[in-house]
């Protein structure tokens, strides 16, 4: 495991240049995600809703939990050694409740297998005062590195 290879890709002061194949949309989302661990396998951070990603309502916005997967379910890879983040195959997401301005989530993205060619990764978000899910994504990536053709 490098856990300075997962630091690097979610410190609030990481660039779009520091993200792997990152947007600057990326690093905006990824400003402010606290790492809070790093473990084979497994990484947890934290963030508060604020208001530059939240909807005119008040809420956390649905792609901000969607790039979040993606960069979070990238990050475990490197966390289990894997020396690429691969290329995103599928990412679903289930929003089962809503975020305010305010609230404080906590993500914890876990590896669940990681083949020869394929990996796939899960993403809870829960809120962290009450540990109550608010959103849960599978995130599929293909691992296997690419051919000179």
């Amino acid at each position: 495991m490098d856990p300075e290879a997962v630091r690097r890709t979610l410190e609030p002061t990481a660039s779009a240049a520091d993200i792997s194949g990152s947007t600057p949309y990326d690093s905006f989302v990824i400003s402010g995600v606290r790492l809070e661990a790093a473990e084979h396998g497994r990484v947890l951070c934290s963030f508060v809703v604020t208001p530059r990603i939240a909807s005119p309502q008040g809420y956390l916005l649905s792609g901000v939990t969607a790039t979040l997967a993606d960069q979070l379910g990238s990050a475990v890879f490197f966390s289990s050694g894997v020396g690429t983040s691969g290329v995103s195959l599928e990412i679903s997401v289930s929003y089962v409740d809503t975020a305010a301005v305010g609230e404080e989530i906590e993500v914890e993205a876990k590896l669940l297998r990681a083949g020869k060619s394929v990996g796939v990764v899960s993403v809870d978000f829960r809120k962290k005062r009450s540990g109550k899910l608010m959103a849960q994504a599978r995130h599929t990536k293909y691992l296997a590195v690419s051919s000179r053709l």
